[in-house]
């Protein structure tokens, strides 16, 4: 593998991939061969992301983000009185998802405030119909898409700082269940 090779969209989709092993070994291992890499790129595209992630001399998030994925779909939003933009870029590992980056619109003394990102349905794409758990499948819907479908789903604290989990009432018998996240696409429900 080449090291001084640029950082590109196939990398990041790796770094994707590489947390959600730890949950679906499977789907990801079949996803590695749609993407033509090996488990060797796949850790040496997390190793590198990480190091980018931490370096002191590092770019910022932001601009990490546009370095790799290049310019992004962006889209003014409010949350309360806050100014953001959500700022997202194609996946062709999942087309009709988008990875979004949820970020203040103006500059603060440290720069922009980054404040999700993860994995979202594509602006005019339909989601999954989920009336029940039963419907709940690995890579089926994102974190908004359940919480929406299971209200009054409760935000668990994750297991890491890209896995989120919703507790949510299983409408069929009423049980409560938890639903793992990591990038925000669903993975497991226990």
């Amino acid at each position: 593998m080449d090291h001084s090779a640029p950082f590109g969209p196939l990398d990041f989709q790796l770094v994707l991939l590489r947390r959600m092993a730890d949950h679906r070994p499977e789907l990801v291992e079949e996803a590695r061969r749609t993407l033509g890499a090996d488990a060797a790129r796949m850790r040496e595209a997390n190793r590198r992301w990480q190091a980018m992630a931490r370096s002191p001399r590092g770019r910022g998030t932001l601009a990490r983000y546009r370095s790799a994925l290049g310019p992004p779909e962006v889209e003014p939003r409010r949350i309360g009185d806050l100014a953001c933009e959500a700022l997202r870029w194609p996946v062709p590992l999942w087309p009709d998802l988008r990875f979004e980056v949820l970020a203040s619109a103006g500059r603060g003394p440290g720069g922009r405030a980054v404040f999700n990102e993860w994995l979202v349905r594509a602006p005019g794409e339909p989601g999954p119909v989920l009336d029940g758990t039963a419907d709940l499948t690995p890579w089926s819907a994102t974190v908004d898409e359940v919480a929406r479908a299971f209200a009054p789903a409760r935000l668990l604290p994750g297991t890491a700082p890209t896995r989120m989990r919703l507790a949510l009432t299983d409408p069929a018998d009423g049980a409560e269940r938890v639903a793992d996240f990591t990038w925000g696409l669903l993975q497991q429900v226990d």
